[in-house]
Parts: structure tokens; C-alpha cells; sequence
């Protein structure tokens, strides 16, 4: 059964947490099985760092981004299994967007897992230790953000990076110009200028040689045409060829997530409910700051699941 006003959400990084989704686990055997899956394609066993950490190795991002991928894949499965309707179209935030791809169809799992470690390491090599940040202004216009990161750069990098929300975006760079820009957000105004606990400063021009690697590995990669259609990043569209869908996933790793855009264009698709699938509630939240007519629900516990089936069922 399909929905055509049924849109499926996928987060990315930050969403991870030790013990995330053993719960739904012992209710779905399917989810430690997708675990079980991923961990013979990365080499490790990601279903022990998942339930036991340890915290430090699970935000390293070449083990997040496996990570945050197959617990995607999982709850998605486990919803399937459990009889949910399928969506009309497919959207992940950074890393959420490979998640959306496999569970559209376009690209296998076991390819997902290898490809997004690979990335993962890619972002990481790019820029030393150290010499990049990333971090969180609240309260200020997109433009009035563009204005900060020109005024703070004085010949380094930064940018916006994640447009999450009206009134709530992300911009990462080198160390020093992130601190001169969230310095001069809260002199502009902002209601909240503060830096995130991620080392690699994600989406920004620093990522090109990122992007040149990411570029030859996709080039590695069966795609296919997705079933279910998936809206990316970059420039909100809807590509189905692999060539575009490549093109896409490498530009997306030094240009920005258009999350407040991507919603929107699933509102203009007709979507009027939304699942965000994965632990966590982060893309729930940011979707009530984008447009309160879209219902979202998070599934990653059992409870969150059948009241996701149920409350789809009474529409």
C-alpha cells in the first residue's frame, strides 16, 4: 500500500546515542538482522557499538555515518514488516539522503554501508584536526547569516551549511572564522550563537577534496533509477538517472543542506504527513518550525511505532 500524502524522513548525524533502538529490537528482529548485515559489509560489528558504545567511537563520523545509516534501514524495514504504508517520496538530511536512496531502491545496502565509511574518512581527511568547526545560530534571517560569514571570513572560510529551519541554521569553516562569525551573529542579534561538537566542518568549500574522492568511489557504485523518488539536497530536485543522482551526492558534501526547502517541496508534492525513521525526534522538531499543517511522527521505539501505524490507519 502506498500513500501519496505520506512523505518518509531520514536524519543525519547528531541523532546517534548508545543503546539507540534496542527496544525496538526486541519487538523486531529485523533491526539486530539489518545490524547483522551492515556489520559484515563495514567489518566491525556495529550492533555492539550501538547498544554498547563506547560514545567516543560512535561520533568518530566513519562510524556515525555507518551507524546512523543502517539504524535508518532498520526502522524503515521494521515499518514495512509491520505492514505500514510506503510513502510517495523520500528525503534524508546530509547523511540521511544515502538512507533514502537504499530504502528507495536506487542503492544496495551492503554498497550504502562501505560507501558512507569511505565518506565518512573522505570529510574527515579533508581538514586536519583541529583547524575546522561547525556550529548552531538561532534567531537570525538567512540572509542576515550570509552577511556574518562575509563580514567574519578576513580571507578564511565560512558559510552557512545547513538551512534547518526558518530562524535556525548552521555554518562551519575554519576555527577562527566560525568564532568571528558567531560573535558577530550575537552582536546581530541572535538569539542563540553557539559551536557543535563535530569536528569536520561538513558542507562547506573546505569538503572539496572530500568531494574529488567522493567522486571517483561513487563512480564505483551500482545506482539505479529509485522506486520511490527521492528529494535531494543540494537543489531540491528529484533526480531518477545514477549519473544526476552521483552528481548530487558529490556536490552535497561541499554545498549546503537545503532541509527548509526539501520539506517544502514535499508540502507543494501534496504531503501532509511525514515519518521521520531513526532515532531521534530532530527532523520531527525542525518540520514543526517549517510548516505545522505537515504532521511528523518519529518512529524508533516500539510505542512510536505502532502509534505511527495506528494514527495512519485512523486518517
Amino acid at each position: 500500500m502506498k500513500r501519496n500524502d505520506l512523505a518518509f524522513l531520514f536524519p543525519g548525524q547528531g541523532s546517534q546515542s548508545v543503546g539507540m533502538l534496542t527496544a525496538l529490537a526486541e519487538r523486531h528482529a529485523v533491526v539486530q538482522k539489518t545490524f547483522i548485515e551492515a556489520s559484515t559489509a563495514f567489518g566491525e560489528d556495529l550492533w555492539v557499538l550501538s547498544c554498547d558504545g563506547p560514545e567516543t567511537l560512535m561520533n568518530r563520523t566513519d562510524h556515525t555515518q555507518p551507524l546512523m545509516l543502517t539504524a535508518g534501514v532498520a526502522v524503515w524495514r521494521a515499518w514495512i514488516q509491520a505492514g505500514g504504508p510506503k510513502p510517495a517520496a523520500l528525503a534524508g538530511h546530509s547523511l540521511g539522503e544515502y538512507t533514502a536512496l537504499v530504502c528507495g531502491g536506487a542503492l544496495s545496502f551492503p554498497d550504502a554501508v562501505a560507501l558512507v565509511h569511505d565518506r565518512g574518512r573522505f570529510m574527515q581527511d579533508a581538514v586536519p584536526e583541529g583547524e575546522g568547526a561547525i556550529a548552531a545560530v538561532l534567531g537570525l534571517a538567512d540572509d542576515a547569516i550570509q552577511a556574518v560569514c562575509d563580514q567574519a571570513a578576513e580571507g578564511e572560510v565560512v558559510e552557512p551549511v545547513n538551512y534547518n529551519a526558518p530562524g535556525q541554521v548552521v555554518i562551519a569553516g575554519h576555527v577562527g572564522a566560525v568564532e568571528r562569525a558567531l560573535a558577530a551573529a550575537r552582536e546581530a542579534g541572535a538569539k542563540r550563537a553557539v559551536p557543535l561538537p563535530m569536528s569536520v566542518p561538513a558542507h562547506c568549500s573546505l569538503m572539496e577534496p572530500a568531494a574529488e574522492r567522493l567522486a571517483e568511489r561513487l563512480s564505483r557504485v551500482t545506482l539505479t533509477t529509485p522506486e520511490i523518488p527521492v528529494i535531494h539536497n543540494v537543489d531540491v530536485s528529484e533526480s531518477g538517472h545514477p549519473d544526476a543522482i552521483r552528481e548530487r551526492l558529490v556536490n552535497q558534501v561541499r554545498s549546503p543542506v537545503r532541509w527548509t526547502e526539501c520539506v517544502q517541496a514535499l508540502v507543494g508534492r501534496g504531503m501532509t504527513q511525514a515519518v521521520e525513521c531513526g532515532p531521534g525526534r530532530v527532523l520531527a522538531g525542525l518540520n514543526r518550525r517549517i510548516n505545522r499543517e505537515v504532521a511528523t511522527q518519529a518512529i524508533y521505539d516500539p510505542d512510536s511505532l505502532a502509534g505511527a501505524l495506528d494514527t495512519l490507519e485512523a486518517e
